[in-house]
């Protein structure tokens, strides 16, 4: 016999003690499973579990340190091949070795270029939010595609050309100021 837990939600966001339903069962339609609440705080710790030991590791594979370890182990390796004749084995265990670690770092490495290229879109974002002058239009401008991209900026090196050759920069940027991401697009 399997139970799932379930709650039911109070005015005020407060949640009530669990009731039971068997599974199957006709459940309240107001009740929601605990399993979400659950798998959503072991998603968190997950992920912040993950984002530390992936920190972790990307400072230290790229510390001096880590390099003069792996030639250590390499050098290592080369020298016990005339022990071992060569043999495939010998091989095999370099070339395994290898492939996992290159394999584990790729993931390590993804995560944390995702991260640093988040955290510095954030900041990008802020600075676009907080300066009076600057286009708010250009926030969140990542999510369009590379084509998309590619036009706003190719319009942006035109229009900064442009505001070099008039004698007047300032009424070139106060003009660039003026157009929006939309405009730039539609251009094109």
């Amino acid at each position: 016999m399997l139970y799932q837990l379930s709650y039911t939600p109070r005015a005020g966001g407060e949640v009530a003690s669990g009731r039971c339903a068997r599974k199957g069962s006709a459940a309240p339609t107001r009740c929601r499973v605990v399993t979400d609440v659950m798998s959503r705080r072991i998603r968190q710790w997950l992920d912040t579990v993950f984002t530390r030991i992936a920190t972790f590791i990307a400072l230290a594979a790229g510390q001096p340190t880590t390099f003069i370890l792996a030639l250590f182990v390499i050098l290592v390796w080369a020298t016990t091949g005339p022990m071992f004749n060569f043999s495939d084995t010998w091989q095999l265990i370099v070339n395994t070795g290898t492939t996992i670690i290159t394999f584990l770092m790729v993931f390590l490495i993804q995560n944390s270029q995702n991260r640093d290229a988040a955290s510095m879109q954030a900041k990008l974002d802020e600075l676009l939010r907080a300066l009076d002058k600057a286009r708010s239009q250009f926030i969140g401008i990542e999510h369009l595609t590379d084509r998309q991209i590619e036009l706003i900026r190719e319009a942006l090196e035109r229009e900064a050309e442009q505001s070099r050759a008039e004698d007047d920069p300032k009424k070139g940027k106060s003009k660039t100021t003026r157009d929006t991401v939309d405009r730039l697009l539609d251009r094109f």
